[in-house]
């Protein structure tokens, strides 16, 4: 049920005086709303962490995180262009074998530390690279990264408040540091996020909640087609992650055209400089979390994100792996495809691509996603690699309305031999793992799954 109608001066005023029963009883907001002005409290810290950065000798910097902690940060190194940040939010072997450490420096970032994906990858980097002084980490106060990096000997740790969820993170220490990194002024993001018209942000949440309530639950980013295009990667997590649960929620569809639907709702995002993207991380923060108390969701919960993980953590203790799919899984060949999406579609429903593949393969995953929307007639098609979406839009998936028709891609033979150390699979096995585990997940909330399989997770071609 939706909250009473009230104006969004009003909206505002409680926001700002973080007002917790905007949102549904028994919310995580009363511990989930230091980001609304974690920008001007951290904004005189900023020139010290800018000259530590500039004490520091390296080539590149590697992150390793996942959903909150690395989204925010390749907006940044995409809007830059940059090769100074790699970004590994992957388990794909071939992605995690391909990532240089001459010359690299590690920053481990994680809320809690207890991910399953930094976990591995930080097992797996430290291996190669076990030098404390070429490692920082970004988390949350009394968490696992901190007594790894005293036992490790890091060469930093920014503890940072913990009264702010993963996916509202990009203007505390998750977002700042890496922007330091980069070279960028964290100071200066946090004087751009400062000039936030709040009012004006929760007058665009009240326009989504009204859309979504209107039928037209489909929240169309359009992007232009050029460094700024990676929002699209941060916004769809914000937007289906907070809103997507208890059978509602906005379906955020990325894309650089205008994109016809009658259960379409357009937003156009304008950027001028790679610092005023800190105006638009904050703009829509405030935008999601009004549509959220409008629609009368928790903003700050996931809850349906660890079903997944358990049926993953299920999966990895009965290895070898089983071969045969969950029940209700169907089994169709890339040429198959579209006639089975056309057969299990219903109206109102939107197709998510989910790409357990190898990174670098952008541009065929957006030819394929356009094409399975103009042979669909124009429906709602979005597109994400595994098992980073799971952090992200899975929480969509899963909790949201009955109207996602899901196809999970997979290689047909694991891209690279690369171990996990310390543990008993390798990544190849890991990220075959989190897609048994989401295709069980998936199933068990009764959601339409259909499973391709492509030649060593290549999709060249196939756009």
């Amino acid at each position: 049920m939706s909250a009473p109608a009230v104006s969004p001066d009003a909206l505002a005023e409680r926001l700002l005086a973080r007002d917790a029963t905007l949102w549904p009883d028994g919310s995580e907001a009363p511990h989930r709303l230091g980001w609304l002005d974690i920008a001007s409290r951290l904004l005189a810290a900023c020139a010290e962490v800018s000259d530590w950065v500039s004490s520091l000798s390296y080539e590149r910097v590697v992150l390793l995180g996942m959903g909150g902690s690395s989204l925010g940060p390749e907006v940044l190194r995409a809007a830059l262009q940059s090769d100074r940040l790699i970004v590994c939010d992957t388990t794909d072997p071939k992605t995690v074998a391909g990532i240089p450490t001459d010359g690299s420096f590690f920053l481990l970032s994680s809320k809690s530390g207890g991910t399953l994906e930094p976990r591995a990858l930080f097992s797996h980097f430290w291996s190669r690279v076990p030098d404390g002084a070429r490692w920082a980490a970004v988390c949350d106060p009394g968490t696992k990264p901190i007594e790894l990096a005293s036992s490790h000997a890091f060469a930093r740790v920014f503890e940072n408040d913990p009264n702010i969820g993963g996916r509202y993170s990009v203007l505390s220490w998750f977002g700042l540091v890496p922007a330091a990194l980069l070279g960028l002024d964290p100071a200066e993001l946090c004087r751009r996020a400062r000039t936030v018209d709040v009012g004006e942000a929760v007058r665009l949440g009240v326009g989504w909640a009204e859309a979504q309530q209107a039928g037209r639950d489909k929240l169309t980013i359009l992007l232009g087609d050029g460094p700024f295009r990676a929002f699209g990667l941060w916004a769809e997590q914000l937007v289906a992650e907070s809103l997507g649960k208890q059978g509602t929620g906005i379906v955020p569809v990325p894309t650089t055209e205008v994109e016809a639907g009658d259960d379409r709702e357009p937003v156009a995002v304008h950027v001028d400089d790679v610092y005023d993207l800190a105006v638009e991380f904050l703009r829509w923060e405030i935008a999601t979390a009004t549509a959220g108390s409008i629609l009368g969701v928790d903003a700050f919960d996931q809850p349906d994100v660890e079903a997944a993980k358990v049926a993953t953590a299920k999966a990895l203790e009965h290895l070898p792996l089983p071969s045969n799919l969950p029940a209700g899984v169907d089994l169709a060949p890339p040429d198959g495809l579209l006639p089975w999406l056309e057969t299990h579609m219903r109206p109102g429903d939107y197709v998510a691509l989910q790409a357990y593949v190898p990174y670098g393969q952008d541009a065929a995953l957006e030819g394929l996603r356009r094409r399975v929307r103009d042979a669909l007639g124009g429906v709602a098609v979005t597109a994400g690699y595994g098992p980073r979406f799971l952090h992200s839009t899975g929480q969509l998936h899963k909790g949201g309305p009955d109207s996602c028709v899901a196809v999970q891609i997979v290689p047909d033979a694991p891209t690279a031999e690369v171990p996990v150390p310390d543990h008993a699979y390798d990544f190849g096995t890991l990220i075959a793992a989190q897609a048994l585990g989401d295709l069980h997940a998936l199933r068990a909330v009764g959601r339409r799954v259909v499973r391709v399989v492509v030649d060593r997770g290549d999709l060249t071609g196939r756009g």
